[in-house]
This record gives structure tokens, sequence and C-alpha cells, in this order.
């Protein structure tokens, strides 16, 4: 499964600061029917995800009824990006 969608990127100042971009709904609701299948544990869903020409692999956090996708500190300097920022994501998952 591949989607690509807009997001906005916000940062969540739990014990370690991180930003995140949350998953619009429908997205949500194809990756939920997938879960079952790829995730590895507490609901994480790995993925390859791809904003701009940056690459990375990571794993989408289930969180108040949707997913997140963590925005590395590398992804974020490559491409010029800071919270507030909207961004188009591409994401496949990973078997």
């Amino acid at each position: 499964m591949v989607a690509e969608f807009r997001g906005t990127i916000i940062e969540w100042r739990g014990p370690s600061p991180y930003y995140f971009i949350v998953v619009p709904e429908k997205q949500c609701r194809d990756l939920r029917d997938m879960a079952g299948f790829v995730t590895y544990g507490w609901g994480m869903i790995p993925v390859t995800a791809r904003i701009g020409e940056t690459e990375w692999t990571t794993s989408l956090f289930p969180r108040e009824g949707r997913y997140w996708v963590p925005i590395k500190d590398r992804v974020r300097a490559a491409e010029g990006l800071d919270e507030g920022d909207h961004v188009r994501i591409r994401l496949a998952l990973r078997t």
C-alpha cells in the first residue's frame, strides 16, 4: 500500500521533543485495514516515507485514533522544514 497526502509538521513536546505529521482520516482507515498484517507491536506500522528528495524508514505511531509520522531531524534539515510547514508526504508500507 502506498499513500500520498499533504500534512502540517507539528511538534510534540513529550519526554523527548519530536516532530510529526498526522495522517488524514481516510488514509488512517486504509492503514488500520492493513495493520494486522504488518504491525510489530503496540500498533506501530513500518513504512518508508518520502518528503521532497529525502526518503527514510520509520514507523507510524498510533495516537488519538490516528497515525502519526515521525519526521527525523535529518529530514527536516535536508528539506529546510520546520514546525507549521505544509508538505506532501509519501508512505509505503514495509513488510
